[in-house]
């Protein structure tokens, strides 16, 4: 019995996986680890994005909410790969940062990041209201 229950649950994983897939493929979501920024760019190993739209670096810190924006790349819908985004202000080693997808949506023009602290413009993309999002401390 547990064996045909195990076989159904795969069964609708891979059903939704699909899904997504058909979708432009996984789940949004941000893989980034602890860097240096010595070089001003700060990367994502991998980012993934149900449309086009932006990796976003904000500031934060322990309270872990985001802060002024310090840099942004453009992302493709689906999966992107070391996705690297130039700094536009200093970053000392010990900072923390929030790499976070945007959309790209609600702005006047498409492929001009628009998206100040707080506005709607480019905004944050929220999975089950959580935004997606990876923190990372600059070496």
């Amino acid at each position: 019995m547990k064996h045909t229950f195990l076989t159904i649950l795969v069964a609708s994983t891979v059903t939704a996986g699909a899904a997504l897939a058909a979708g432009h493929g996984m789940a949004p979501m941000v893989m980034a680890f602890d860097q240096s920024v010595e070089n001003g760019i700060v990367a994502a190993e991998k980012v993934a994005a149900g449309e086009n739209g932006w990796l976003v670096v904000h500031r934060t810190d322990a309270d872990m909410k985001p802060g002024p924006v310090v840099g942004y790349a453009p992302l493709r819908a689906g999966e992107n790969t070391d996705v690297a985004a130039i700094l536009t202000e200093a970053v000392n080693p010990g900072d923390m940062l929030m790499l976070m997808v945007h959309g790209e949506s609600g702005g006047m023009a498409t492929g001009v990041f628009e998206y100040t602290l707080g506005a709607k413009e480019d905004g944050p993309i929220r999975v089950e209201d959580k935004l997606v999002m990876s923190v990372i401390t600059a070496q």
